[in-house]
């Protein structure tokens, strides 16, 4: 059996990352362990995720510090998934989480689209119940 473990998330500092995480977005601190003077292993995750979470690896070189915000090259990124999205959309924007694109209703489900604190695109998005939704372009 294979699961996908980790996703890493280039960013610029660990601990403004890890605010905006966690205060903003409400994730929960998996694990923060320093590995040597500059280096820490931090992982976060939604806070009813028991999957896959993100690994936040500060920029050690200037290529690595050139993709912060834009690690998809402009296309979202990352899928936060919500089995509620008009309460997770209202507190968001209560948090004053940037969308960039404003919700919809999709065939697949109800969507919008939000950056994070560096730029990096997301979509907050309820799939519907139906198993022949497909998202396009997946």
């Amino acid at each position: 059996m294979q699961t996908l473990g980790h996703i890493a998330l280039v960013v610029r500092d660990y601990d403004e990352a890890l605010a905006f995480f966690t205060r903003t977005l409400n994730f929960k601190l998996i694990e923060d362990t320093r590995l040597s003077a500059d280096k820490r292993w931090v992982l976060i995750a939604p806070p009813s995720s028991h999957g896959t979470s993100l690994l936040l690896a500060r920029a050690a070189t200037s290529e690595q510090e050139s993709r912060i915000g834009n690690q998809a090259g402009g296309r979202v990124f990352l899928f936060l998934h919500t089995d509620n999205f008009w309460r997770d959309y209202h507190e968001m924007t209560s948090r004053k989480v940037k969308f960039i694109r404003p919700p919809q209703e999709e065939p697949y489900g109800t969507v919008a689209v939000f950056v994070d604190l560096y730029g990096n695109r997301w979509d907050l998005i309820q799939r519907k119940e139906e198993p022949s939704a497909e998202i396009p372009g997946v």
